[in-house]
């Protein structure tokens, strides 16, 4: 009989029976199923409204960043074509992205344009070429490496001086290194907390069942047998919580990008649209979803198969 047993359990060991006993347990416990799933879709919510807001606002610190420069003045006994030919020099270190020459004229016509229309105006425009530097914009690549980059640029030759606002750039790293680390933290403690609700809602389904799961056992099926319905189980609610949280996240960040883009008091901010980042969000909630559903049933199921 028991040899019977293992043969039956054997042949019946295809995913056409793990998914109908997935779908027939989760109907069985429809209550605690659409919990999971609700809750899976809540946590899946507030986990991604967080993570774009952490993508938006990295991308504005990025263009901040293209944005940020410091000014590296040339020695003024330097002619106009030895000042340009430091250039090279300096795009060729590290953490120099671009430079920018501008010459003394140049800078004289920046600086009165600067302040048109102030009541100075003519005594700015009246100040000596001589008062004025040739000078390089450098822009970086990464701004938390300012100090080190000002320092390499000190060091070419032909450049005499710098002016840079350093506390800015700090502040810069500072902001998006907090956003970036609340952000990691939430998502991990929304991530065990679906864990949680996964492995509760898998593990009365199969206390109800314990004794058909003992009597499997007994009739020779092995582990994973008993395993497989429930981690089906736990993949199909942890999907569904994913799919109903990705479309329920579109709505979301479309009606608020929608506010913030006709808002008039928030115009500096710009919204990275949906459609150019849904791929990325579907797959990143079909994947928690899946490995919560997965590792909720796994933890479940694990003390009812020590027959």
């Amino acid at each position: 009989t028991r040899q019977a047993g293992t043969i039956k359990m054997k042949r019946s060991y295809n995913f056409g029976y793990f998914i109908a006993e997935g779908f027939r347990s989760i109907f069985t416990h429809g209550l605690m199923s659409f919990a999971a799933v609700f809750m899976i879709l809540a946590c899946l919510i507030i986990m991604g409204s967080f993570s774009l807001v952490a993508v938006n606002f990295e991308r504005e610190l990025g263009q901040l960043e293209a944005d940020n420069q410091f000014l590296a003045f040339v020695d003024e006994t330097y002619t106009r074509e030895q000042a340009q030919a430091i250039q090279a020099k300096l795009e060729a270190l590290e953490n120099v992205s671009y430079v920018e020459f501008t010459t003394k004229e140049q800078a004289k016509e920046n600086y009165a344009a600067k302040y048109a229309g102030d009541q100075n105006q003519e005594l700015y425009e009246e100040l000596p070429t001589e008062v004025f530097r040739d000078r390089y914009a450098v822009h970086m690549k990464d701004i938390s490496l300012m100090n080190e980059t000002i320092d390499q640029v000190e060091g070419v030759e032909g450049i005499d001086g710098h002016q840079a606002a350093p506390e800015i750039t700090e502040g810069f790293v500072m902001v998006r290194n907090v956003a970036a680390g609340v952000a990691l933290i939430l998502i991990v403690l929304l991530l065990l907390i679906s864990l949680f609700i996964i492995y509760n809602t898998i593990k009365l389904g199969t206390f109800t069942r314990r004794e058909e799961i003992t009597i499997m056992k007994m009739c020779g099926a092995t582990n994973g047998f008993v395993r497989a319905p429930f981690v089906v189980e736990g993949m199909l609610l942890g999907l569904a919580g994913a799919v109903l949280a990705f479309f329920a996240q579109w709505g979301v960040y479309s009606l608020i990008a929608h506010a913030i883009d006709t808002g008039s008091t928030i115009q500096l901010i710009t919204v990275i649209p949906f459609q150019e980042m849904w791929k990325g969000v579907l797959a990143v909630f079909a994947a928690t979803g899946l490995v919560v559903g997965t590792g909720g049933s796994v933890m479940a199921i694990h003390k009812f198969l020590q027959v």
